[in-house]
């Protein structure tokens, strides 16, 4: 990004800043906490892998996975537990309005290599999904259970943290999803819906570049607006933000000492 569009972009971010607010806090974990990881994988999040990869190195993703991989260590090591979706595509099968991606056994569709030890931590629940919104695609058809409710109830949770990507695609359908969920009474005990806000990333297809591939000017993605934007909705419709992850015993030995 030139110092032009880095000024412009920063100009614009002060607009929405005062138009459509933001307020991030700190979130207390306690022991009745889970984490959500949506769709680190690497055909959304390693460079190169795909078609809704990054294309080269990309700063606010390698962020999002540094402090995914640590928040999901502090989780695993004090045995709590922790969900990841997984996008995952049959091969053929479009989703509109997105070029192919994630297609099973392409490897995209597995986690980011820094993420991989999810696959066998103990209290980790691996969820594949085959649409944006990862509540609807935690239905089971052929029963209608929803594997991210019955993971909620089973583990008594009553804060669910979430990062991943896309922050105002994936993350924000199931955040706002979940919180109409909870709202209608289908994860009693679950209170809080917290989103952390260095923990999600999103992409960046300036509109220009939008242009000379041949897609309509709605596909443009400015990556820093897109994410503000997706977390002000997401903050407006009664999910917390937060700006770091303080454990509650921490926080005691501290108040004690």
């Amino acid at each position: 990004m030139s110092d032009f569009e880095l000024a412009a972009t920063e100009a614009v971010l002060a607009g929405l800043q005062d138009h459509l607010p933001v307020a991030l806090a700190a979130f207390t974990a306690t022991g009745r906490a889970g984490l959500v990881v949506v769709d680190e994988v690497n055909g959304f999040a390693t460079p190169g892998a795909g078609n809704l990869a990054p294309p080269g190195p990309d700063q606010q993703a390698a962020r999002m996975i540094a402090e995914t991989d640590r928040l999901a260590r502090a989780f695993v090591a004090r045995d709590l537990p922790v969900a990841a979706f997984l996008d995952t595509h049959r091969p053929g099968k479009a989703e509109p309005p997105y070029p192919p991606h994630c297609e099973a056994g392409t490897g995209e569709e597995n986690l980011v290599p820094a993420l991989q030890w999810l696959e066998t931590a103990p209290r980790a629940t691996l969820i594949r999904k085959d649409c944006i919104n990862g509540f609807v695609g935690a239905i089971e058809p052929a029963t209608g259970a929803n594997r991210i409710i019955d993971w909620i109830l089973t583990e008594r949770l009553t804060a669910v943290l979430v990062v991943g990507i896309c922050t105002d695609i994936c993350v924000m359908d199931f955040v706002l999803t979940l919180l109409s969920a909870r709202n209608h009474g289908l994860a009693p005990g679950l209170d809080d819906i917290v989103v952390y806000e260095r923990g999600c990333a999103t992409y960046h297809l300036p509109r220009e570049t939008a242009a000379t591939l041949g897609l309509p000017a709605t596909a443009s993605h400015p990556q820093d607006l897109a994410h503000h934007v997706g977390l002000y909705f997401m903050h407006a419709r009664g999910a917390r933000l937060a700006d770091r992850v303080v454990w509650a015993e921490d926080s005691a030995e501290a108040a004690g000492g």
